[in-house]
């Protein structure tokens, strides 16, 4: 990892400051037309008129809420952050609007990375563009998981928009499923930023460098970040690192692996995804 910047440890520091001045907005839900169905999303936005940088925030198969929350902690911390540097933040609910549950435990997902979730993405994308408070030169992408994969197909060079709205700004995956994309020649349209950790036995760091390094010369700028002893779900806050059981029932739990906070890939990964999300 390549030390913090001055400058951006004293954003982050104000940043993180800021957090213990004033309490953040909730989000609220908005409805989103799309194929056969209404895809509803949460909403974080800055107080003001806009034009907002914004950032179409993906989940990953354990879904987006609770039974008593309309957005899981893990990505309210991020969405948080990303507020607070002056974000606006969509995140839409694959599995919500189709009434479906957690999928990380299901054998036949009705909602695929690269068919309905990207087809949300394109819908959120087009409603942005209707929105006069979002800068619709400055949407971007960041997807965990099953959203990060979602994420990789939506940016890949065949599904370039032929409209003449502008294209995504920038798109950030954490520990995606590379295994499939890494066999298909994989290359991106728009500055793809990856994180992984190198002990994530989950989804595949060695099929995400492959995937990665085969793009290089046919490919808008990307880079990888693979953390030497972080697991899947390293940034999450305060989740001990544990093995989940193969026994299990809990859909919103991959089958098998590990996962768990790592302090040091957390941190060094906002920075990065605050840098990324500036350029």
């Amino acid at each position: 990892m390549r030390p913090l910047s001055a400058i951006l440890f004293l954003t982050l520091f104000a940043v993180s400051f800021a957090a213990t001045a004033a309490p953040l907005p909730a989000p609220h839900q908005v409805d989103i037309p799309a194929a056969n169905l209404t895809l509803h999303a949460q909403l974080y936005k800055p107080e003001g008129d806009g034009p907002f940088p914004t950032v179409i925030a993906l989940h990953g198969c354990g879904g987006l809420g609770g039974h008593s929350e309309p957005v899981l902690p893990r990505y309210r911390d991020w969405a948080e952050q990303l507020l607070k540097a002056g974000h606006a933040v969509l995140l839409p609910d694959s599995y919500g609007s189709r009434e479906l549950g957690a999928q990380c435990r299901v054998k036949e997902r009705h909602v695929l990375a690269r068919r309905e979730r990207v087809a949300d993405i394109t819908a959120a994308r087009q409603w942005l563009s209707q929105q006069v408070w979002a800068a619709h030169d400055r949407v971007s992408l960041i997807g965990w998981g099953n959203g990060g994969s979602a994420l990789l197909w939506a940016i890949r060079p065949q599904l370039s928009s032929r409209n003449a709205a502008p294209d995504f700004r920038s798109a950030i995956a954490f520990y995606p499923d590379c295994r499939v994309s890494s066999g298909l020649g994989w290359s991106a349209r728009v500055p793809t930023l990856l994180l992984i950790g190198a002990k994530d036995d989950i989804s595949s760091p060695s099929a995400c460098r492959a995937m990665i390094d085969g793009a290089r010369g046919r490919s808008a700028l990307t880079r990888i970040e693979i953390y030497p002893g972080a697991s899947h779900d390293f940034d999450r806050p305060d989740l001990p690192l544990h093995a989940i059981g193969s026994g299990g029932a809990d859909a919103a739990l991959p089958e098998r692996g590990h996962i768990g906070t790592d302090a040091e890939a957390r941190s060094d990964s906002q920075a990065r995804v605050a840098e990324w999300l500036a350029r």
